[in-house]
């Protein structure tokens, strides 16, 4: 059964190849990036099936008024993709305020926007999928990435909300959490100056290892990119996909931990509620 999918951030990675694959199986294809022209060559090749906006999900107004046009242009969208973002990599006081404002409001306040202008229309048409892509880094943290991770907490907490919220609508949420994927994703970080101070911490280890191609990428895109479409495609919902062995590995050790430290704390949080 043929679908039409709203994409962001449909000009490279993650969003790029999904586009091509849906339009390749014949589904229909909303795609918005940010440079015009970005998918002349797919809107050559496949018309109408490719319907295309140019959008800064930082504009909150621009978001609502694309998302309202392609549902109008198109009638229904099954799948809305949030997968517009990209990455800070320095230490939390490297970044100039700049930087911080314009990571969270890409990221995290646009993702929201996003969200929030799909919900109307997805409640008038009985339904729809809503597929957020988070990361590893939804659960985890590295030093260096204190402002992604910001970012991708933020909107797990928003999506976990929302999604019981929008269940009783016939409104499925899925967080998608890719681990080190090769995307060009390391390509595109923002790179604030760094400072002296931080070179032998973990966050300047951390800094050497992505600049000189050692940290490791061990996914593939176009794996990630077909375990989504087969998600969608048995109609399964679950509120988080993971997706990567090192993502595995790296979040299962992380929940693990924080249990443990929860377990530890037991008779201490016990120890404040109000007597009987």
């Amino acid at each position: 059964m043929s679908r039409t999918w709203l994409i962001t951030g449909a000009s490279s990675g993650i969003g790029r190849i999904l586009t091509e694959r849906l339009l390749q199986r014949g589904d229909r294809v909303a795609a918005t990036i940010r440079r015009p022209r970005a998918l002349d060559h797919l809107s050559a090749l496949y018309g109408e099936r490719l319907w295309v906006g140019t959008l800064d999900v930082t504009d909150s107004k621009a978001v609502r008024d694309v998302i309202d046009r392609a549902f109008a242009a198109l009638n229904r969208i099954d799948v809305v993709v949030s997968n517009a973002g990209y990455g800070v990599l320095g230490a939390a006081e490297e970044a100039s305020d700049e930087q911080v404002h314009d990571i969270i409001h890409t990221n995290l306040v646009g993702s929201i926007a996003l969200i929030r202008a799909a919900l109307p229309h997805m409640r008038a048409q009985g339904g729809g999928r809503i597929l957020q892509l988070s990361s590893e880094g939804g659960q985890i943290a590295y030093p260096g990435f204190s402002l992604y991770h910001a970012t991708k907490w933020g909107i797990e907490g928003f999506v976990e909300a929302v999604a019981q919220k929008v269940d009783p609508f016939g409104i499925k949420f899925t967080l998608v959490q890719p681990g080190p994927t090769g995307t060009g994703f390391a390509a595109g970080l923002v790179r604030p100056a760094p400072m002296r101070v931080y070179d032998s911490t973990p966050a300047g280890e951390v800094r050497r290892g992505i600049t000189s191609g050692a940290f490791a990428i061990t996914g593939d895109a176009a794996k990630v990119v077909d375990r989504m479409i087969e998600m969608v495609d048995r109609d399964e919902a679950p509120l988080r996909l993971t997706l990567g062995a090192s993502a595995f590995g790296s979040i299962r050790s992380a929940l693990t931990r924080r249990i443990e430290a929860l377990d530890a704390q037991r008779a201490i949080a016990h120890s404040v509620e109000a007597a009987a």
